[in-house]
């Protein structure tokens, strides 16, 4: 199953690496392949002194960090999604929030499940009946299942 991962996920990942989504990323899982767009490095570049505040870590330390978290993904340059499915994309998340709409050109591109903490986002493609997108207790769940079978 492949899952594209979005910015807050990644975020709350480098925050707390002991908590739940740090522990999924962290580990590789069998039938999961995580996915997300080159973004996101640039996100954690504007946001790095905010990370380093709040997780209290050396610059060493956090880039550690980082490199164990981003590990079992695979960064895809969103210059590469095609245009109909940005537009696509734009089109479904203009009124939810438009900051995501890589991640989820990406999802309809790669044909797979958007893992993002973002209730707005969530609920907003929800309501617009995109099956294709999971909290993180729904991933627990999946990831569950897989490692039972």
């Amino acid at each position: 199953m492949k899952i594209v991962v979005d910015t807050n996920i990644v975020f709350s990942a480098l925050l707390n690496t002991n908590g739940s989504i740090g522990k999924m990323l962290l580990q590789k899982h069998n039938g999961l392949q995580f996915f997300t767009c080159s973004y996101l490095k640039t996100e954690i570049k504007k946001h790095r002194q905010k990370l380093l505040k709040f997780t209290k870590l050396s610059e060493e330390e956090l880039s550690e960090i980082e490199m164990l978290i981003t590990k079992h993904i695979t960064f895809i340059d969103e210059r590469l999604i095609p245009n109909k499915e940005i537009l696509k994309a734009e089109k479904l998340i203009q009124d939810i929030d438009p900051n995501d709409t890589v991640f989820v050109a990406l999802n309809n591109l790669l044909q797979s499940n958007l893992w993002t903490g973002d209730k707005q986002l969530y609920d907003g493609l929800k309501s617009k009946k995109y099956t294709r997108v999971v909290f993180t207790s729904e991933l627990a769940k999946i990831i569950e299942e897989v490692n039972n079978k």
